[in-house]
């Protein structure tokens, strides 16, 4: 089956805004065994859309389109449809009704623009809206099924999940069981991942193998496709089992959860307590550990101490140390990792420091990072030389620090 994809709007082709929306298609397809084989972005320019229409629906069997059906005049997705397939655009008195509900509802009045929503090209098959006002349409071209939606993400995806994948589903997927399993991966190499794992799927029939970066992680997707739900559990049951034991300890999460999920988890379980000593990370640590729901009873308090001066004050670190070692020193993450135990009485502390850009040196160049960790029986520190902007820097320094917690975690 060939299916394409279309995203229309001018902040889309300008950057403005980030296309999510192809994306979360192409993944939704993908779990139903589909392959998205091609995507088009084009500005909110009538021809532009009408040739774009014409060109994708020759040769696909479904194009899923998004964007261009708000009530502004620069919304020109019906107008471009109802060109391209030699449609007559006609108020829709089903859409009408649709979107006075929907405002009625709300508690809102309807505008007069709001109306311009209605105008659809004749003949076609609506896609129902149960978060907007834009109706979403079916349309035929050159055999292709054509499915607009509109481009604001949360009524796409209702609509999209709601509709236009049971849509799909009926007319063209094979009827076979589709189960995943996806791990979250820290540590190695996409190349080397591939590599190691390379010979999974051709040894295991109806098994399929994919990688996705979200930097720094790694997810490795297992989808297996079969017969019956108890052949598909076994056969992912089996794959899951090589995985966990060909990547170990590379694994920081699995089934959708993160690593912050997991060092949450693990931080309930052992009932250890934390504090955090931050240099070059800015409170990104303290941050990610306390986005997780109930962190109140592990996390007891984060320092961020940018200056020397900070880190003498509040944590004890001796000035001597940092004129003679530097602020980026494994001394200094030393002495900040044991006085911020000691200051805040936790089980264990960790602390960070480096040179996350710019500021850098031949002798402390920009991505030298240390990371301590104290518990009751001393203390750990950790030199790294990470890559990356700034940014990426504080990422890779904060994603580290928390693997290090989980691993830390595991031992008991």
């Amino acid at each position: 089956m060939k299916i394409s994809t279309l995203s229309i709007g001018d902040e889309l082709i300008y950057g403005e805004v980030a296309d999510t929306n192809s994306a979360r298609i192409a993944a939704s397809l993908y779990d139903l065994g589909l392959k998205v084989r091609q995507h088009l972005l084009v500005g909110d320019d009538l021809g532009a859309i009408v040739d774009a229409l014409e060109i994708l629906a020759t040769g696909s069997d479904v194009l899923v389109v998004t964007g261009g059906l708000g009530p502004t005049g620069d919304d020109l997705t019906a107008q471009a449809a109802a060109a391209a397939t030699g449609q007559e655009l006609l108020l829709n008195e089903e859409a009408l009704a649709a979107m006075q509900a929907f405002v009625g509802r709300e508690g809102g009045e309807f505008m007069a623009a709001t109306r311009r929503q209605a105008l659809l090209p004749a003949g076609c098959t609506l896609i129902p809206n149960p978060t907007g006002t834009a109706s979403g349409f079916i349309l035929t071209l050159n055999g292709c099924y054509l499915l607009f939606l509109p481009g604001v993400p949360s009524e796409m995806i209702r609509m999209l999940d709601g509709t236009v994948l049971p849509f799909i589903r009926e007319r063209f997927v094979k009827k076979v069981v589709i189960g995943t399993k996806v791990f979250t991966t820290f540590g190695i190499a996409e190349a080397e991942m591939d590599r190691v794992m390379g010979d999974l799927p051709d040894s295991n029939a109806g098994l399929a193998l994919a990688f996705r970066v979200s930097f720094p992680t790694i997810d490795l997707k297992l989808r297996g496709e079969g017969d019956t739900a108890a052949g598909v559990a076994e056969l992912l049951a089996g794959a899951a089992a090589t995985v966990r034991q060909r990547l170990g300890e590379f694994i920081v999460a699995e089934a959708g959860a993160t690593l912050d999920d997991e060092v949450a988890r693990l931080f309930r379980e052992t009932g250890v307590t934390i504090s955090l000593a931050e240099s070059c990370t800015g409170g990104l640590i303290a941050k990610r550990l306390t986005d997780c729901a109930g962190s109140s009873a592990y996390f007891l308090e984060g320092a961020v101490v940018y200056s020397n001066g900070a880190k003498h004050r509040l944590l004890g670190v001796p000035e001597k140390m940092i004129l003679q070692h530097g602020a980026v020193s494994a001394e200094v993450a030393e002495a900040m990792a044991q006085g911020e135990r000691l200051a805040a009485g936790s089980d264990i502390a960790l602390a960070v420091t480096g040179v996350a850009g710019p500021g850098a040196s031949e002798e402390k160049p920009a991505g030298m990072v240390f990371i301590a960790l104290a518990d009751g029986e001393g203390c750990q520190v950790r030199e790294y030389g990470f890559s990356g902007d700034r940014e990426q820097v504080r990422t890779l320094t904060a994603v580290t620090a928390l693997d290090w917690l989980r691993r830390y975690l595991l031992t008991r």
